[in-house]
């Protein structure tokens, strides 16, 4: 069972996600019960969390926190690898980026964790802003 805390329009909710069978989630909002369909099945993913005492970041980790598009005009996705708080942006649109280079610092499990970009490229999108709250494989930047 994961449990997350979220702020919508000002109110706090407290969500536990109980099951996830293909397109259908059971989850409890601030302890009522509800049955949740998605228009796609959701996939389980695994991530590698990679730390260090000076600067702790986040690895992708295969076919994981980056996404890439089979229609080249769609770019490259750096999603969040887990849920949390967005700290900083540190790129804007039009910027030039090269592979491992931090691109958002995310909050998470009161760590900071700086998620990089894979690829080198311009970027195309910026999805999120400092303040934001992310899910895990939501889509942060995206890089053509």
């Amino acid at each position: 069972m994961k449990t997350y805390k979220l702020k919508i329009n000002g109110n706090d909710y407290n969500v536990e996600i109980n099951e996830v069978e293909g397109q259908e989630i059971k989850l409890n909002v601030n302890g009522m019960p509800y049955a949740v369909t998605v228009d796609q099945e959701l996939k389980q993913q695994r991530k590698t969390v990679v730390t260090s005492a000076s600067q702790p970041h986040v690895a992708p980790a295969s076919g994981g926190s980056v996404q890439k598009s089979n229609a080249a005009a769609a770019g490259t996705k750096v999603t969040a690898p887990l849920p949390g708080t967005i700290l900083d942006v540190f790129v804007n649109v039009g910027d030039t980026v090269k592979g491992g280079q931090t691109v958002v610092l995310l909050e998470a499990m009161k760590m900071e964790n700086n998620i990089e970009a894979d690829c080198d490229g311009t970027v195309k999108e910026v999805k999120v802003r400092k303040g934001d709250s992310v899910l895990e494989g939501d889509v942060l930047v995206v890089i053509g």
